[in-house]
């Protein structure tokens, strides 16, 4: 029987520069390893890409691993957050939640406590929006091009693109209507799973699910288009 791939996973941009050594390629390594070693995953091997942003998924190391994972070489992905996977929502989402399933891949970002092969994932789709937002506030922050136009390709939840001028974003109201019910109950002092199960009650969709309703995202088929935490 093939001995399929545990893909270790290490990405490391210049926006984490602001963190220091903690999100460092030798930290991630040892953390990775480390977790491989205790956990009981064979076949180990690193992929790294150093000095590429999060929004950017045409990473070098990143599509061989995905040209591994499509291969059926790959048996689980690991890395040390969801951040390290990918800093764009839709995207991350539709690896994570679609495309490495096709696959058959586990996906397991540690830190987070995330693992594709149980269902107690409340806070990944969460994070995911916050990982997204948290890049694209890095780049507006360092850019010194003061001409208002967006610097991702791909508007946060929340938010589209204008039909008159797509270097414009306009605000969603029916996304945006979403996120302020979110942080609401987050106020309120409502946990990630009971947010998750009172979104799921009422068939709103997923981030991702919801861009592609609106004709961004890609086009594959959803088996549960409102899951969220799951």
């Amino acid at each position: 029987m093939l001995d399929r791939i545990t893909a270790l996973y290490c990405r490391l941009s210049n926006d984490d520069d602001l963190n220091g050594e903690s999100n460092s390629i030798t930290n991630q390594k040892a953390i990775l390893q480390k977790y491989a070693d205790d956990n009981g995953f064979h076949n180990a091997q690193f992929y790294v890409d150093d000095g590429f942003s999060g929004t950017n998924f045409n990473r070098p190391d990143f599509m061989r691993m995905m040209d591994d994972v499509k291969s059926g070489k790959v048996g689980t992905v690991i890395t040390k957050d969801l951040s390290r996977f990918g800093r764009d929502y839709l995207m991350t989402g539709q690896y994570i939640e679609m495309i490495l399933p096709d696959y058959d891949v586990r996906y397991i970002a540690i830190n987070d406590g995330v693992d594709t092969l149980r269902s107690e994932n409340e806070m990944m789709l969460f994070k995911n929006v916050f990982n997204d937002w948290f890049a694209r506030d890095c780049s507006v922050f360092k850019s010194k091009d003061q001409s208002g136009k967006p610097l991702a390709s791909t508007p946060s939840y929340g938010y589209k693109k204008s039909e008159t001028d797509k270097n414009v974003w306009e605000i969603d109201d029916e996304a945006t209507h979403v996120v302020r019910r979110i942080f609401k109950m987050c106020i309120k002092g409502l946990g990630p799973a009971q947010i998750a199960r009172q979104l799921r009650s009422e068939n709103i969709p997923i981030p991702t699910a919801y861009a592609q309703s609106k004709g961004r995202g890609g086009t594959r088929t959803f088996k549960n288009f409102t899951r969220w935490g799951e």
